[in-house]
């Protein structure tokens, strides 16, 4: 069994949050993704997508995310990750993908400072128009899915690991 578990999804569906929780809940290490990237890059997700621009994220982001080497740790991924098909491929070879679902309703109630978060988006492109171009890739990349909608963390948690435990056997 992979020995990782690594979550994606949009912005706001509570990656982060739900991680922490299911990290503990395991007896897990836990990674933020965006927190790796900031670390590595000294500077917040704002500010590399300011400096570099949008493609220069993406690949700022791939690049590190392609790097991470962590054993029986939860992974909670920055909403672009899909973006990064070498990224990708790194991680899914070391955990097991889940997409945490939430509709757009729920990602646009949640979400109130996009830019403020470090939400990589393109020109003109609204939060529907990235809810739309994102949500394919979750779905090609996730190999669990696990519904969000008007649920807390606890229930998250314990929806992740019923889904976990059918996928692999106990874990």
């Amino acid at each position: 069994m992979k020995s990782n578990i690594v979550l994606i999804g949009m912005p706001g569906v509570g990656k982060s949050s739900v991680g922490v929780v299911l990290a503990k809940a395991l007896g897990y290490g836990f990674v933020d993704s965006d927190l790796v990237i900031q670390s590595v890059e000294k500077r917040l997700l704002k500010e590399i997508i300011e400096d570099e621009g949008y493609e220069g994220f993406i690949s700022v982001e791939n690049r590190i995310n392609s790097s991470i080497s962590v054993e029986r740790s939860v992974i909670a991924t920055g909403g672009s990750a899909v973006y990064g098909a070498e990224a990708m491929k790194h991680l899914a070879s070391a955990g097991t993908v889940v997409y945490l679902r939430a509709s757009f309703e729920t990602v646009n109630a949640r979400l109130t400072n996009l830019e403020g978060r470090g939400v990589a988006m393109r020109g003109k492109q609204t939060l529907l128009d990235l809810y739309n171009e994102r949500i394919p890739l979750y779905e090609k990349y996730g190999e669990l899915t696990v519904d969000m909608d008007g649920i807390i963390i606890e229930e998250a948690v314990r929806r992740i690991k019923d889904r976990l435990s059918v996928f692999h056997g106990k874990i």
